[in-house]
């Protein structure tokens, strides 16, 4: 029998390089530790100008695990999903046990976008995004930025490349590179909820 996503298994797989995803909503769950791997480089995040502008406006409140559920089902309302019910289940636990994260855009009270993702030591592995207004993803992926450089992140891993990643300056390494640099991350003395988080 297929073991359950635990905190602990999960704690493991990502400290070793690999995350699962469902085959679809209902189907089992694979494991994955791409070759080459997409990392965000924190030092290196590019943004639009049209993006600059709408955080400039602040247009969303950004807020950080305040409705970590919401966003990780959010994340899942697609026709075609790896996010299934066993994937939710697995990491509302590892949200509950301090390793899983949300950044929220708030709009008029309501979720505009966000997103989630684990974190580790010094790592931060993000794992998917949605946005129900314009800009709501990116402007939480700006927020998270911001805020790992301040609490001296190492690595956010972004797993695949895709053209909607791509313009924030991701780059593709290989694996071997990227196994190195989880490795000094996860050496790293921080922590994701260190200190308050201060929203826009």
């Amino acid at each position: 029998m297929r073991p359950q996503l635990t905190t602990q298994l999960l704690i493991e797989a990502y400290s070793n390089g690999y995350f699962p995803m469902a085959d679809s909503r209902t189907g089992p769950i694979w494991w994955y530790s791409p070759d080459p791997r997409a990392v965000i480089p924190l030092d290196g995040f590019k943004t639009s100008r049209s993006l600059r502008q709408r955080i400039r406006k602040g247009t969303y409140d950004i807020r950080i695990d305040t409705a970590f559920e919401a966003v990780i089902r959010a994340c899942g309302e697609r026709e075609e999903t790896w996010i299934s019910g066993e994937i939710i289940r697995g990491y509302v636990c590892l949200y509950r046990d301090g390793f899983a994260h949300s950044v929220e855009s708030w709009h008029n009270g309501a979720l505009a976008g966000g997103l989630y993702g684990v974190s580790i030591r010094g790592a931060f592995f993000g794992e998917s995004m949605f946005a129900r207004e314009s800009d709501a993803s990116k402007v939480a992926l700006a927020a998270l930025v911001e805020h790992l450089r301040k609490r001296k992140f190492l690595l956010l891993d972004s797993q695949f490349m895709n053209d909607h990643i791509r313009q924030f300056g991701t780059l593709e390494i290989p694996r071997t590179e990227y196994l190195r640099r989880l490795r000094r991350a996860l050496k790293a003395e921080t922590n994701f909820t260190a200190g308050v988080f201060e929203g826009r």
